[in-house]
């Protein structure tokens, strides 16, 4: 499978896999930092989705 053609998160997954390897960074650290940075860009998609159960036009909270 050629990377030319796929999908823009597996050319980033393997870019982030030879940029760690090659700076010899532990594999617990690695986990680590990801669950950090996971975490942190849940956030960031929760703040900017719309919400998931919009009230109907003219709805009262």
């Amino acid at each position: 499978m050629s990377l030319e053609n796929a999908p823009e998160e597996v050319k980033l997954a393997v870019d982030l896999i030879m940029l760690l390897e090659e700076n010899g960074i532990a594999p617990e650290t690695v986990l680590s930092a990801l669950e950090i940075v996971k975490r942190d860009f849940e956030r960031k998609a929760a703040a900017i989705s719309p919400h998931p159960n919009p009230l109907p036009k003219g709805a009262r909270e």
